[in-house]
C-alpha cells in the first residue's frame, strides 16, 4: 500500500500545499500501522486456532478410547437382554403345556433370574466404570494416571517413571501427592477392596537391596500401598502384589514399550459374592464344617 501512495504524493507536490502533504503522509503511515497491527492480530488467532484444533484432536482421541470401552460393555449388556427376551419367548411356550413341562418352566425361570441378575450386574459395572472414570477426570486429563478395563478388572494405571527414579522404591514428592490423591478418591469408593501391583519391565536389575525385578516391583507395591493408608484408605481394604516383567502391557523390544511396562497399577478386586456358583461353594463349605 505504502509503493502505491507515494507515487500519488509525488503527483500532488505541485499542486498541494506542504501542510496538505504532511497530513497525507501522516494519514499512510497511520494506514500502515494499523495494517501491521491487525497483520499481527490475524497471526496470533491462527496460532491460537491452530493450538485449540490440536487440543480438541486430542480430547477426540481420548473421549474415542472411552467410548470404545463403555461400547464393549453395552455389547455384553445387549447380549444379556436379547438373551433374556429369546428365554422370555421360550418360558411363555413352555408354560402351555404344564403338565409336561413344570420342571422345565421351574428350570427356565431359574435360568431367567440368574440372566436377569448378571443383566443387572454388567449394568451396574458400567455405571461404576463411568463413576470411576468422573472421579478421576482431573487426574486422566493430566496425563498422571489412565483408568482400564483389564481382563473383565477395573484397573488404574499409574507409570513409575513418574513416581520413583529408575531403580528405587522411594516415591517423588509429587509422586506421593499423586498416590494420596489417589487413595482417597478410591476410598470413598464404598465396599471394595483394592490391590497394587508392580510392574516391570524385562531389563534385569541385580543389587543388594533388590536382587531381581521381583523385589523391586514387590517394594514399590508396598510403599505405594503405605502411602495410600498414610493417606486414608483403610488398611483392611488394601493388598500389594509383585509381577516383576511377568505380565507385560507392551513390548520391551523399544523405550517406548519398556516405559509402558513400567507401571504400578491398582486393582479394584472384584466381589466374588456376585460370581454364578459362590452361593452354593458356600453351602458346600458349610456342610463340610
Amino acid at each position: 500500500m505504502k509503493r502505491l501512495l507515494l507515487p500519488l504524493f509525488a503527483l500532488s507536490l505541485g499542486c498541494a500545499s506542504q501542510g496538505t502533504f504532511d497530513a497525507l503522509k501522516a494519514e499512510q503511515e497511520k494506514t500502515q500501522q494499523e495494517l501491521e497491527a491487525r497483520n499481527a492480530t490475524v497471526r496470533d488467532f491462527e496460532q491460537k486456532t491452530a493450538k485449540l484444533e490440536k487440543d480438541l484432536a486430542a480430547e477426540k482421541r481420548r473421549a474415542q478410547d472411552l467410548e470404545d470401552t463403555l461400547a464393549d460393555e453395552r455389547r455384553r449388556s445387549q447380549d444379556l437382554s436379547e438373551r433374556i427376551a429369546r428365554l422370555e419367548k421360550d418360558l411363555a411356550t413352555q408354560l402351555k403345556d404344564r403338565s409336561t413341562l413344570e420342571a422345565s418352566v421351574n428350570d427356565m425361570t431359574l435360568a431367567l433370574a440368574e440372566l436377569q441378575r448378571r443383566k443387572e450386574q454388567a449394568e451396574a459395572r458400567i455405571a461404576e466404570y463411568r463413576s470411576l472414570l468422573a472421579k478421576f477426570k482431573s487426574l486422566i486429563d493430566a496425563g498422571k494416571l489412565k483408568v482400564k478395563i483389564v481382563d473383565g478388572r477395573m484397573v488404574v494405571v499409574l507409570a513409575t517413571d513418574v513416581l520413583f527414579s529408575s531403580g528405587s522404591a522411594s516415591l517423588s514428592r509429587d509422586g506421593k501427592a499423586a498416590i494420596a490423591e489417589v487413595a482417597q478418591l478410591l476410598a470413598s469408593i464404598p465396599e471394595r477392596t483394592f490391590q497394587v501391583e508392580g510392574h516391570t519391565d524385562n531389563v534385569p536389575i541385580s543389587t543388594a537391596q533388590y536382587p531381581s525385578n521381583w523385589e523391586l516391583a514387590a517394594a514399590r507395591a508396598i510403599t505405594v500401598l503405605k502411602t495410600m493408608v498414610e493417606a486414608g484408605m483403610p488398611a483392611n481394604r488394601i493388598s500389594a502384589a509383585s509381577f516383576a516383567d511377568s505380565r507385560p502391557a507392551a513390548s520391551n523390544d523399544t523405550p517406548e514399550g519398556r516405559a509402558q511396562n513400567r507401571r504400578i497399577e491398582i486393582t479394584i478386586v472384584p466381589d466374588l459374592s456376585a460370581l454364578p456358583g459362590f452361593d452354593e461353594l458356600q453351602r458346600v463349605e458349610n456342610g463340610a464344617m
